[in-house]
This record gives C-alpha cells, sequence and structure tokens, in this order.
C-alpha cells in the first residue's frame, strides 16, 4: 500500500521476504495489472496474498480479497463485477508496463466485504484516505524493532487492516493465514503485537495458561482487539497471564472504520457521534464511499451502525449490541449479547452465541450455543443465579467450535439457519 503508506517500507515479512524483496515483489505485480481497474485476487498463501495486493495498490486498483466462507461467492463477485482476476498460484501474467504509482488519497484501493455473520456479505467500496485516517484514530505507534502477529486471514479486513498498519509503522509482520490458538501461542514467542478478536484472545489465554514455560517466552507488549467487546474477566485474565501487555480495543464496522477506542479506561469516539433513542449514529471521514450492488455504486442512506449504545456525560461510549439481536421469546424481548457476555463468564467456556429456535408455544426459546467443555448442569446453575429467568436459556448445545467468518466472530447467521434446518452446527 505503498502510495497510501507515502514512503518505502522499512518491514518485510518475518523468514519470507525482506522490506526490499517486498517492494520489489509489488511492483511487479502491479506493473501487470491495468491502471484503475477492479480485481479479484484469489489463491493460497498469505504473502502471495499481500504482494499483490499491494501491487494492486501500485496500480490505482480497487482489489477484492477472496474468502472461502462466503455463504454466496457467486453473489459477491456479480456486486464486484471485476475488471481482472488474480490467482496467486498460477504464473504471473504479462508486464503492461502500468507507470506507478496510480492514484491519490480519493482512489478507491480496496473492495472489502460485510463479515457474513449475520447474513450474505455486502461488498464496499474504501478510499484510501478511510484507511489512512483509520491509522492515525487508533493510535498506535510501532517501530522496526516490533514483530506484529496476524493470526488470521487477510480476506478479513481486521487482519488486512492489522497488517497494513504494521508495515505503514516499519514493524515486520508475521503471517498465519489461519486461525489456531496453538500456532499463534507459539508465534507469540517472536512477536510483540497481534490483532486479533476477543474470543481468539481467549482462546490464545488459555494455551498460555496451560503452558506456563510458552507463557514466560512470550513477547507480547500490546494486544489490539476488535470485532466485539472485551469483556472485564478477559481483560483481568490478560493482566494475569502477560503482566504488562498493554490492550487495546476499538469499536467500529464494515463500513465506518473505527468509531471509538480504549487506551485503558472507557471507550472514546475517535469520530463525531450521537446516540438517538438508544441508537448509534455516526458521521465520519474513515467511512465508506457505498455498497456496490451489481457493479454499481449505492451510496449509503443512512449513518446508523444498527447498534444500540449509550453515550454517558462524559462522551465515552457503551456498545450494548446489535438492534437485530434480540429474541421475542413468550411476549418478552431478549437481548442475546448481553447474555453471552453472562455466559463467557463461567469457566470451561471458550466463546458462546445466543439464538433463537423456534417453539410452537413460546415462538422461540433462547438457545445457547456454547464452545467449550463446561458440563450442562454448571451452566443451567449458572444462568439460574447470574440471568434473569426470561433470559436462561432454555435449549443448550456444545460444540468443539463455533462456525466462524474468516475474522473470527462467531457466523450467527449460518448457526441460526443450521438450527432451523437441523443440519449439523460443525459438519465435519
Amino acid at each position: 500500500m505503498f502510495p497510501v503508506l507515502g514512503r518505502e517500507p522499512t518491514s518485510g515479512i518475518a523468514g519470507e521476504l525482506t522490506a526490499t524483496q517486498l517492494a520489489d515483489a509489488a511492483r511487479r505485480a502491479g506493473r501487470r495489472l491495468p491502471q484503475g481497474s477492479r480485481v479479484v485476487i484469489s489463491g493460497t498463501g498469505e504473502t502471495a496474498r499481500l504482494v499483490h495486493f499491494l501491487g494492486a495498490d501500485l496500480a490505482g486498483c480497487a482489489a477484492l480479497l477472496t474468502d472461502p466462507e462466503w455463504p454466496d461467492a457467486a453473489a459477491v463477485l456479480a456486486d464486484a463485477r471485476p475488471d481482472a482476476f488474480i490467482d496467486v498460484t498460477a504464473p504471473p501474467g504479462p508486464d503492461l508496463g502500468t507507470e506507478l504509482p496510480v492514484g491519490d488519497e480519493s482512489t478507491w484501493f480496496y473492495l472489502p466485504t460485510t463479515s457474513g455473520s449475520t447474513g450474505r456479505p455486502k461488498v464496499l467500496a474504501r478510499s484510501r484516505r478511510s484507511w489512512l485516517r483509520s491509522f492515525e484514530a487508533l493510535g498506535v505507534d510501532l517501530d522496526e524493532r516490533d514483530q506484529v502477529l496476524i493470526p488470521g486471514p487477510l480476506s478479513s479486513s481486521l487482519f488486512l487492516f492489522g497488517a497494513l498498519h504494521a508495515l505503514r509503522g516499519g514493524a515486520e509482520l508475521r503471517l498465519l493465514g489461519r486461525w489456531s490458538a496453538p500456532a499463534a501461542a507459539e508465534a507469540a514467542r517472536w512477536s510483540t503485537v497481534v490483532h486479533l478478536v476477543p474470543a481468539q484472545l481467549s482462546a490464545l489465554l488459555t494455551v498460555l495458561e496451560r503452558d506456563p514455560a510458552l507463557r514466560a517466552e512470550c513477547g507480547l507488549r500490546l494486544v489490539v482487539c476488535g470485532g466485539a467487546k472485551v469483556e472485564p474477566a478477559l481483560e483481568l485474565r490478560l493482566a494475569e497471564a502477560l503482566p504488562g501487555c498493554r490492550l487495546v480495543e476499538y469499536y467500529g464496522s464494515a463500513e465506518h472504520s473505527l468509531i471509538a477506542v480504549r487506551h485503558g479506561g472507557a471507550l472514546r469516539p475517535v469520530v463525531d457521534v450521537e446516540v438517538v433513542d438508544g441508537r448509534l449514529r455516526v458521521r465520519s471521514e474513515l467511512s465508506f464511499d457505498g455498497y456496490l450492488e451489481g457493479g454499481e455504486l449505492v451510496r449509503p442512506g443512512t449513518d446508523r451502525t444498527g447498534d444500540r449504545a449509550i453515550q454517558h456525560p462524559d462522551g465515552s461510549l457503551e456498545i450494548l449490541g446489535r438492534e437485530g439481536a434480540v429474541i421475542d421469546t413468550g411476549g418478552r424481548l431478549v437481548a442475546a449479547e448481553p447474555v453471552e457476555a453472562v455466559l463467557r463468564e463461567i469457566d470451561g467456556v471458550l466463546d458462546v452465541v445466543v439464538t433463537a429456535t423456534a417453539h410452537p408455544r413460546f415462538g422461540s426459546l433462547v438457545t445457547a450455543v456454547v464452545e467449550g467443555d463446561a458440563r450442562l448442569p454448571r451452566l443451567r446453575a449458572e444462568a439460574r443465579e447470574r440471568l434473569h429467568p426470561s433470559e436462561r436459556p432454555r435449549r443448550w448445545l456444545t460444540v468443539e467450535a463455533l462456525p466462524r467468518t474468516a475474522s473470527g466472530k462467531p457466523a450467527r447467521a449460518l448457526i441460526a439457519e443450521r438450527l432451523r434446518t437441523g443440519e449439523p452446527l460443525c459438519p465435519r
């Protein structure tokens, strides 16, 4: 992302490419692309995908990184309507002699998709400016002494954001490509910073808590966490397992980038926000330019985020959860995310999704799908003690691993659909 960075990279990819090799490879990739086109980048190998993404940016192209977990890939591609397809495992195409770099801060460089955790992914259009300002809003300084661990696929904007932020700061990258808590714990021996979501942080800490030797060798000084709220119990576990390791939490969305950041204390807005009737509205230069539908840009029609929130007198934000994550059971409305927050504090619960399943009398039952090794009697007893009767799950399911999106978030829509159809939650 060299035009965005504004300078040559000073870092490479650990064990794979030096800074010079990364820059040269990106230039070669960029010269093979039609200037200002839309490109789809597919194939395996996160380093190769990153090289071609950076090359596309040099050529002023807007790149879409494929995700094998898309529920409807054909619809995503129909909305993006790309001009070119790049398979990073295939032989390179001819050198077109494209003059580099191309464009300015208003140029589209990225076509992210919404996570798909609540439905079919939408294709968004992103300008370079929106991410440049987001890097600044995060308020995290890096240098060449840092090695930043990116423990998930770059098709997730959360992990791509972490990778590009590292390059901009001059840090070295360590790319895992896919999430694995044991692999992340091993890589953390040589890493100083990691980007992840709360469920992944919990799983990483579980590995470190069970292996004192590995925990003693962990090099992390900073955890950057997005995608969901970091509960107090999880923050306490981090402080106990890795004393001195700082936590930076951010709240945002695919459409709006960063909205609020927490460097200790409360969550503070980094853009203009307003809470109207309990619903959060955002006005921000970090926001996307619009959705692509059938290849055409559709401007966003609202500044609503879809989240319920409270803004306190000191300006800080408290995010209460998605408007749609509400279960109508027996005439009562139950917000799913606060129930999940309580259940995550139970020993043995790695993560949980609370959703609705149909019931002929009550309309819906509050249903908990639990990842971890917590026993059902313990779950029921803790729920009776901690939750209002209407909030207590009436149906419990346990799984080895929740279905997840590329960013590591639970795939809520997929889980709800499988519960509806009776399909196995985790097909082998």
